[in-house]
């Protein structure tokens, strides 16, 4: 056998014998590219960029303002317990009073009924004494008997009526009757009556509180609408 023909032998015992795999060689992996993450990404950027500029906007376009703290009965006395001071944004057609007139109100009287939690406006509260000028403050106590069940509040105009004495008798004369304005009105738990805060003017005062003292009288609740 020829040299040649011993090589080409050799080449083809080699060919024939398969190189065992290469097993730290592993084909690329494609990278595939999802838009929706990326699309996903920039949304929330952009929201919160928006949610920064909104935050940012409306703690500048807050200011402070008074806030009813507990219930105030129209013609109550405002105490300094009453109100609060918040930090709200307030819509341009209110006219909220501003926080730091707090102290001034105090001791200043609700001109409304106002309930907790509702902002303070200006024509909410009045400066007026009671009793006012010419006028008297007169107290009369009555059972639930005496008085309607209607709840009165301040500002509510009343007639003090005198009733029969106690055996019950009835005369032919009209029952004295006496106007009156509430002012406040508290009720005494322990004893079940209601303590009526009425002004009346300085004339009849001595009358009204003669005639309370005995008992003898009722309230009547007049129409609020005048």
């Amino acid at each position: 056998m020829s040299m040649n023909t011993a090589r080409q032998a050799r080449d083809e015992v080699g060919a024939s014998i398969k190189a065992p795999p290469d097993h730290n060689h592993f084909p690329p992996l494609r990278r595939r590219r999802r838009r929706w993450v990326l699309a996903l990404c920039a949304a929330l950027v952009a929201a919160g960029g928006l949610g920064t500029a909104f935050a940012f906007t409306a703690v500048n376009d807050t200011q402070e303002v008074l806030v009813v703290s507990n219930d105030i009965k129209r013609g109550e006395t405002i105490e300094a317990g009453d109100l609060a001071v918040v930090r709200v944004s307030v819509d341009p057609a209110l006219t909220p009073v501003p926080g730091s007139q707090k102290a001034e109100l105090e001791g200043s009287r609700a001109a409304v009924d106002l309930w907790a939690g509702t902002l303070l406006t200006a024509q909410a509260v009045t400066d007026n004494l009671v009793p006012g000028e010419g006028e008297s403050l007169v107290g009369i106590s009555l059972n639930p008997a005496q008085m309607p069940s209607e709840p009165l509040y301040g500002g509510d105009v009343v007639r003090i009526v005198t009733t029969p004495g106690d055996q019950g008798e009835i005369t032919d004369r009209e029952p004295v009757t006496i106007e009156a304005t509430v002012v406040g009105v508290n009720r005494v738990e322990e004893t079940g009556e209601t303590v009526v805060d009425v002004a009346v003017p300085e004339a009849e005062a001595a009358e009204l509180a003669a005639r309370a003292a005995t008992g003898r009288v009722a309230l009547v609740l007049d129409a609020r609408e005048r």
